[in-house]
């Protein structure tokens, strides 16, 4: 829906040009609202006929305080609410939480735990970027499309759950690992979806790629030069459309993903139909990294033996007092960490997704600060929207891929 907005003439000074205020323009509030399905956000936008002169953000809506939250609480149970952050990338949360305390604590990781993050974080990009198409082939009229995604997306959906007793939030790595093993049937079920995967990833292009509607509301929409993308601190997919070949797994290698062979897809055009091209070949190249790793999933634990900061395994409860000791600690008063503050960083299906944590000797952190790719790549809608259609906003929303619980926390 779109209405009028009432603001002070203060704060429309601050916002928008001269004209507005003269009347030469008109000013129009989208919002708030799911536009686009994307989450609850409200844009200021000035027009003038149906082209937009600006467009402000206005965001908040869902703010939660998560990150003053899990201030609260000891590391390991500030753990659960990572996944309520980019509630489409649950496992990439967890991960980069993880990877912070055991960055903080010292705490190695086993092998075959580090090989069933990758698998599972690579899942989790490619449904996230499942639901990103099909929202916005849906966005800009295409319904198949959105039907197609979703029947992949929930063969990811039924081995996240079979891992982890959950589809979405199941907090499935914990500190040195894994919650548990993931099932027999594990293998079989990825193995299954690696089969099928590609050929439905033809079956998208075939629909999309050439089609004359969508190339007409795509090729030459929102586009953000190279400069523009690096001066706004804009990460991921959006970053790599626009000629930057910047990828953390690659740059800054995290969980092993040195060991694996896959490419980073780059293109220069930098608008909203190369921006889809690169999502596509992104899936493509998960596709090559889970089977890598999947191939030489090695045996063993999938959770670290320093019981300084890991309970004792389930099994040994039932015989060994002093493992329920032990565990009725760890979970009731937590473990300490050391005074000190770290960053670690991972790819998200957005981009940089960082966690600096800082300890302070007690068994919850002084400081835990999350920098979310959704949050900096929203910034650049004004930027790509000025001179565009209103009919073009919707498209645009879509091509940063923003989730909103990612951007306000």
């Amino acid at each position: 829906m779109v209405e009028q907005t009432e603001v002070t003439l203060d704060e429309l000074r601050h916002l928008v040009s001269e004209r507005a205020l003269t009347g030469e323009t008109v000013l129009l509030n989208m919002g708030p609202q799911h536009p686009s399905t994307h989450g609850v956000l409200r844009l200021l936008l000035e027009l003038d006929g149906e082209t937009v002169v600006n467009c402000i953000p206005d965001i908040g809506f869902l703010h939660t305080g998560i990150e003053k939250n899990m201030e609260a609480k000891t590391y390991e149970k500030a753990a659960v609410m990572t996944d309520r952050l980019d509630y489409l990338n649950t496992s990439g949360n967890n991960l980069v939480y993880c990877l912070a305390i055991e960055k903080l604590v010292e705490l190695d990781v086993p092998p075959r735990a580090q090989a069933v993050r990758v698998i599972l974080a690579e899942l989790q990009r490619i449904a996230s970027h499942l639901v990103w198409l099909g929202t916005h082939a849906l966005d800009l009229a295409a319904m198949s499309v959105f039907l197609y995604c979703f029947r992949e997306r929930e063969m990811i959906m039924d081995i996240l759950e079979m891992c982890g007793g959950q589809r979405m939030m199941s907090t499935y790595f914990r500190p040195g690992g894994l919650w548990r093993d993931v099932p027999a049937e594990f293998e079989d079920a990825v193995r299954q979806f690696l089969r099928v995967f590609p050929r439905r990833v033809d079956e998208y292009e075939a629909l999309l790629t050439h089609n004359p509607l969508f190339l007409e509301r795509t090729r030459h929409i929102g586009v953000l030069s190279k400069e523009d993308a690096l001066r706004w601190g804009v990460t991921g997919p959006a970053l790599r459309a626009s000629g930057v070949p910047h990828d953390l797994r690659k740059a800054m290698p995290y969980s092993g993903y040195e060991q694996y062979d896959f490419e980073v897809p780059t293109h220069t055009e930098g608008d909203t139909y190369v921006r889809y091209l690169l999502r596509v070949e992104e899936m493509r190249q998960s596709v090559r990294i889970v089977q890598q790793a999947l191939d030489k999933l090695p045996y063993g634990p999938v959770r670290s033996n320093n019981r300084k900061f890991v309970p004792p395994p389930r099994s040994e409860l039932g015989h060994s007092m002093e493992a329920v000791i032990h565990h009725f600690k760890l979970w009731t008063e937590g473990f300490s960490a050391p005074a000190g503050g770290v960053y670690v960083a991972v790819e998200s299906p957005r981009g940089e997704l960082g966690v600096y944590l800082e300890g302070n000797g007690s068994p919850k952190p002084h400081r835990v600060y999350w920098r979310t790719p959704s949050f900096a790549n929203l910034q650049v809608l004004p930027l790509i929207a000025k001179g565009h259609l209103v009919a073009d906003l919707v498209a645009l929303i879509g091509t940063i891929d923003i989730v909103l619980g990612d951007t306000d926390r």
